[in-house]
Protein backbone atom coordinates (compact mmCIF):
# COMPACT_ATOMS: atom_id res chain seq x y z
CA UNK A 1 0.00 0.00 0.00
CA UNK A 2 2.85 2.35 0.82
CA UNK A 3 4.56 1.62 -2.48
CA UNK A 4 1.34 2.10 -4.46
CA UNK A 5 0.63 5.46 -2.83
CA UNK A 6 4.24 6.49 -3.35
CA UNK A 7 4.03 5.75 -7.07
CA UNK A 8 0.68 7.49 -7.35
CA UNK A 9 2.04 10.56 -5.59
CA UNK A 10 -0.75 10.41 -3.02
CA UNK A 11 1.42 9.41 -0.03
CA UNK A 12 1.58 12.16 2.58
CA UNK A 13 4.89 13.12 4.13
CA UNK A 14 5.30 12.05 7.77
CA UNK A 15 5.14 14.84 10.31
CA UNK A 16 6.18 14.61 13.96
CA UNK A 17 3.83 17.46 14.86
CA UNK A 18 0.89 15.54 13.38
CA UNK A 19 1.23 12.97 16.18
CA UNK A 20 0.00 15.64 18.58
CA UNK A 21 -2.88 16.98 16.54
CA UNK A 22 -6.27 16.58 18.31
CA UNK A 23 -7.16 13.44 16.31
CA UNK A 24 -4.03 11.55 17.36
CA UNK A 25 -2.84 13.26 20.56
CA UNK A 26 -4.45 10.80 22.98
CA UNK A 27 -3.31 7.84 20.88
CA UNK A 28 0.30 9.06 20.94
CA UNK A 29 0.41 9.78 24.68
CA UNK A 30 -1.36 6.60 25.77
CA UNK A 31 0.70 4.37 23.46
CA UNK A 32 3.95 5.90 24.74
CA UNK A 33 2.88 5.41 28.37
CA UNK A 34 1.88 1.80 27.79
CA UNK A 35 5.16 0.94 26.09
CA UNK A 36 7.03 2.78 28.86
CA UNK A 37 5.36 0.52 31.43
CA UNK A 38 6.46 -2.62 29.58
CA UNK A 39 10.06 -1.39 29.42
CA UNK A 40 9.94 -0.28 33.07
CA UNK A 41 9.03 -3.81 34.13
CA UNK A 42 11.86 -5.23 32.05
CA UNK A 43 14.61 -2.81 33.07
CA UNK A 44 13.32 -1.81 36.49
CA UNK A 45 12.62 -5.32 37.71
CA UNK A 46 13.66 -8.30 35.59
CA UNK A 47 17.16 -7.13 34.72
CA UNK A 48 18.03 -6.96 38.43
CA UNK A 49 17.40 -10.65 39.09
CA UNK A 50 21.05 -11.68 38.41
CA UNK A 51 22.05 -9.24 41.18
CA UNK A 52 19.39 -10.62 43.52
CA UNK A 53 20.39 -14.28 43.22
CA UNK A 54 23.71 -14.09 45.18
CA UNK A 55 21.83 -12.82 48.24
CA UNK A 56 19.45 -15.78 48.48
CA UNK A 57 19.95 -17.83 51.67
CA UNK A 58 20.96 -20.97 49.76
CA UNK A 59 23.40 -19.09 47.51
CA UNK A 60 25.12 -16.49 49.68
CA UNK A 61 27.35 -19.01 51.47
CA UNK A 62 28.68 -20.51 48.22
CA UNK A 63 31.97 -19.56 46.59
CA UNK A 64 31.98 -16.64 44.13
CA UNK A 65 32.64 -19.08 41.29
CA UNK A 66 29.66 -21.23 42.23
CA UNK A 67 27.47 -18.12 42.53
CA UNK A 68 28.44 -17.04 39.03
CA UNK A 69 27.61 -20.49 37.70
CA UNK A 70 24.16 -20.34 39.28
CA UNK A 71 23.54 -16.88 37.82
CA UNK A 72 24.67 -18.08 34.39
CA UNK A 73 22.33 -21.07 34.55
CA UNK A 74 19.47 -18.81 35.61
CA UNK A 75 19.81 -16.85 32.37
CA UNK A 76 18.58 -19.97 30.59
CA UNK A 77 15.21 -19.53 32.28
CA UNK A 78 14.96 -15.97 31.00
CA UNK A 79 15.95 -17.02 27.48
CA UNK A 80 13.39 -19.80 27.46
CA UNK A 81 10.82 -17.34 28.81
CA UNK A 82 11.49 -15.00 25.87
CA UNK A 83 10.94 -17.84 23.42
CA UNK A 84 7.78 -19.00 25.21
CA UNK A 85 6.38 -15.46 25.28
CA UNK A 86 6.88 -14.94 21.54
CA UNK A 87 5.34 -18.30 20.70
CA UNK A 88 2.37 -17.69 23.01
CA UNK A 89 1.73 -14.32 21.38
CA UNK A 90 1.97 -15.79 17.88
CA UNK A 91 -0.49 -18.58 18.70
CA UNK A 92 -3.06 -16.30 20.32
CA UNK A 93 -2.72 -13.55 17.70
CA UNK A 94 -3.40 -15.98 14.86
CA UNK A 95 -6.58 -17.09 16.60
CA UNK A 96 -7.96 -13.61 15.98
CA UNK A 97 -8.38 -12.61 19.60
CA UNK A 98 -9.45 -8.98 19.80
CA UNK A 99 -6.45 -6.68 20.39
CA UNK A 100 -7.53 -5.31 23.77
CA UNK A 101 -8.38 -8.76 25.07
CA UNK A 102 -5.05 -10.07 23.82
CA UNK A 103 -3.27 -7.33 25.77
CA UNK A 104 -5.04 -8.29 28.98
CA UNK A 105 -4.12 -11.94 28.48
CA UNK A 106 -0.49 -10.91 29.06
CA UNK A 107 -1.00 -7.86 31.26
CA UNK A 108 -3.18 -9.24 34.06
CA UNK A 109 -0.97 -12.27 34.90
CA UNK A 110 1.90 -9.86 35.59
CA UNK A 111 0.05 -8.54 38.63
CA UNK A 112 0.19 -12.06 40.09
CA UNK A 113 3.61 -13.21 38.82
CA UNK A 114 5.72 -10.16 39.70
CA UNK A 115 4.74 -9.98 43.41
CA UNK A 116 5.47 -13.68 43.81
CA UNK A 117 8.82 -13.39 42.07
CA UNK A 118 10.18 -10.36 43.91
CA UNK A 119 8.32 -10.21 47.22
CA UNK A 120 8.78 -13.88 48.08
CA UNK A 121 10.94 -15.98 45.74
CA UNK A 122 13.53 -13.25 45.30
CA UNK A 123 14.17 -13.27 49.01
CA UNK A 124 13.74 -16.92 49.95
CA UNK A 125 13.98 -19.60 47.26
CA UNK A 126 16.21 -20.05 44.20
CA UNK A 127 14.07 -22.66 42.43
CA UNK A 128 10.92 -20.54 42.71
CA UNK A 129 12.83 -17.47 41.59
CA UNK A 130 14.08 -19.25 38.46
CA UNK A 131 10.64 -20.46 37.42
CA UNK A 132 9.18 -17.08 38.26
CA UNK A 133 11.91 -15.50 36.15
CA UNK A 134 10.76 -17.64 33.23
CA UNK A 135 7.07 -16.77 33.63
CA UNK A 136 7.68 -13.06 34.19
CA UNK A 137 9.96 -12.87 31.15
CA UNK A 138 7.41 -14.73 29.04
CA UNK A 139 4.52 -12.36 29.77
CA UNK A 140 6.76 -9.30 29.41
CA UNK A 141 8.17 -10.49 26.07
CA UNK A 142 4.68 -11.24 24.78
CA UNK A 143 3.72 -7.63 25.54
CA UNK A 144 6.69 -6.30 23.57
CA UNK A 145 5.66 -8.52 20.65
CA UNK A 146 2.14 -7.15 21.02
CA UNK A 147 3.33 -3.55 20.71
CA UNK A 148 5.34 -4.33 17.60
CA UNK A 149 2.20 -5.60 15.91
CA UNK A 150 -0.33 -3.20 17.41
CA UNK A 151 1.29 0.25 17.29
CA UNK A 152 1.49 0.64 13.48
CA UNK A 153 -2.24 -0.01 13.24
CA UNK A 154 -3.05 3.03 15.37
CA UNK A 155 -1.82 5.53 12.80
CA UNK A 156 -2.51 6.48 9.19
CA UNK A 157 -0.23 4.84 6.64
CA UNK A 158 2.20 7.76 6.35
CA UNK A 159 2.62 8.02 10.15
CA UNK A 160 3.06 4.37 11.08
CA UNK A 161 6.82 4.47 11.42
CA UNK A 162 6.79 7.87 13.11
CA UNK A 163 4.13 6.93 15.66
CA UNK A 164 5.63 3.56 16.50
CA UNK A 165 9.10 5.07 16.83
CA UNK A 166 7.87 7.72 19.25
CA UNK A 167 6.20 5.14 21.49
CA UNK A 168 9.16 2.74 21.41
CA UNK A 169 11.99 5.26 21.72
CA UNK A 170 10.57 8.10 23.80
CA UNK A 171 8.12 6.01 25.80
CA UNK A 172 10.11 2.80 26.04
CA UNK A 173 13.80 3.53 25.76
CA UNK A 174 13.88 6.97 27.38
CA UNK A 175 11.12 6.86 30.00
CA UNK A 176 10.72 3.14 30.59
CA UNK A 177 14.42 2.31 30.79
CA UNK A 178 14.94 4.97 33.46
CA UNK A 179 13.11 2.65 35.85
CA UNK A 180 16.42 0.82 36.28
CA UNK A 181 17.76 3.88 38.10
CA UNK A 182 14.56 4.24 40.12
CA UNK A 183 14.96 0.68 41.38
CA UNK A 184 18.55 1.09 42.53
CA UNK A 185 17.73 4.36 44.32
CA UNK A 186 14.64 2.87 45.93
CA UNK A 187 16.70 -0.10 47.16
CA UNK A 188 18.62 2.29 49.42
CA UNK A 189 15.52 2.94 51.53
CA UNK A 190 13.51 -0.29 51.32
CA UNK A 191 13.61 -2.67 54.32
CA UNK A 192 15.43 -6.00 54.16
CA UNK A 193 18.01 -8.12 55.94
CA UNK A 194 20.50 -7.80 53.06
CA UNK A 195 21.19 -5.55 50.07
CA UNK A 196 19.85 -8.32 47.83
CA UNK A 197 16.56 -8.46 49.72
CA UNK A 198 16.27 -4.69 49.55
CA UNK A 199 16.89 -4.80 45.80
CA UNK A 200 14.29 -7.55 45.34
CA UNK A 201 11.67 -5.53 47.21
CA UNK A 202 12.49 -2.37 45.24
CA UNK A 203 12.35 -4.23 41.92
CA UNK A 204 9.00 -5.73 42.85
CA UNK A 205 7.58 -2.33 43.76
CA UNK A 206 8.72 -0.83 40.47
CA UNK A 207 7.45 -3.77 38.40
CA UNK A 208 4.04 -3.96 40.06
CA UNK A 209 3.61 -0.18 39.93
CA UNK A 210 4.40 -0.18 36.22
CA UNK A 211 1.74 -2.77 35.52
CA UNK A 212 -0.84 -1.08 37.72
CA UNK A 213 -0.29 2.12 35.74
CA UNK A 214 -0.54 0.14 32.49
CA UNK A 215 -3.82 -1.41 33.63
CA UNK A 216 -5.34 2.01 34.36
CA UNK A 217 -4.01 3.66 31.19
CA UNK A 218 -5.15 0.75 29.01
CA UNK A 219 -8.75 1.94 29.43
CA UNK A 220 -7.88 4.86 27.16
CA UNK A 221 -6.07 2.82 24.53
CA UNK A 222 -7.81 3.31 21.18
CA UNK A 223 -8.85 0.51 18.89
CA UNK A 224 -6.79 -0.18 15.75
CA UNK A 225 -7.78 1.69 12.62
CA UNK A 226 -10.29 -0.25 10.55
CA UNK A 227 -9.13 1.18 7.21
CA UNK A 228 -5.43 0.30 7.01
CA UNK A 229 -5.13 1.86 3.54
CA UNK A 230 -5.56 5.43 4.77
Amino acid sequence: MWRRKKLEGSLKRPSFAELFQPELRRTTVVAALMVACSYAAAFGALQHIPRIIPGLPEVRALSPLRQEQIISTSHFYADFGQLAGRLAFAVLATRMIRPRRLLYVFLLPCLAVFPGVFFYAGQHNLALLRWGYLLATAVMTAQLSYWGNYLPRLYPLHLRGTGESFAANIGGRMIGNSAALVTTQLANVTPGDSPSAQLALAAGIVGVTAYLIALVVSRYLPSPRQDLTE
